[in-house]
């Protein structure tokens, strides 16, 4: 079931995010994402689809005038041992129904240019790849999808 996570599940949260980075296909580094992420997900009830209004990544110029208001889905991530059973798109799926019933337009990504399995999902769901990036030192594409 899709749902948002409590509080009580920070600490697996942050678990999950340190046992990620480094991984293969993976930009998350020991410092990255953080507390900061972290708490600021969490803040604003995103963390279950990851929103995250950053301003950086809002003001890259490659994302739609026409498909606002939007929202960025960003630090999704599965567990190594389910991974390549479909759950990142589930996941993905999940994000965007809920972005849609909350008014959105549309749902934009930054994905790391060397993350291959993630690149693969994205195309399966139709995303544009509208541009690029480089943040935290990761070159990474813009991609876009109209909900």
């Amino acid at each position: 079931m899709f749902e948002l996570i409590k509080e009580s599940d920070l600490d697996t949260v942050r678990h999950f995010y340190r046992a990620l980075a480094g991984t293969e296909f993976c930009a998350w580094t020991d410092i990255y994402p953080g507390e900061p992420e972290l708490q600021s997900d969490f803040s604003r009830d995103s963390l279950f689809c990851i929103r995250d209004d950053d301003p950086e990544v809002e003001s890259i110029a490659c994302w739609s005038e026409e498909l606002q208001p939007s929202a960025e889905i960003s630090r999704l991530g599965v567990a190594e041992k389910y991974q390549n059973r479909g759950i990142a798109r589930e996941l993905l799926a999940g994000a965007m129904e809920e972005l849609r019933r909350r008014g959105c337009k549309s749902a934009h990504m930054l994905v790391a240019k060397d993350n291959v399995k993630a690149l693969r999902s994205y195309e399966k769901l139709v995303f544009e790849k509208v541009g690029e990036y480089v943040l935290q030192g990761h070159d990474y594409w813009c991609f876009e999808k109209k909900l």
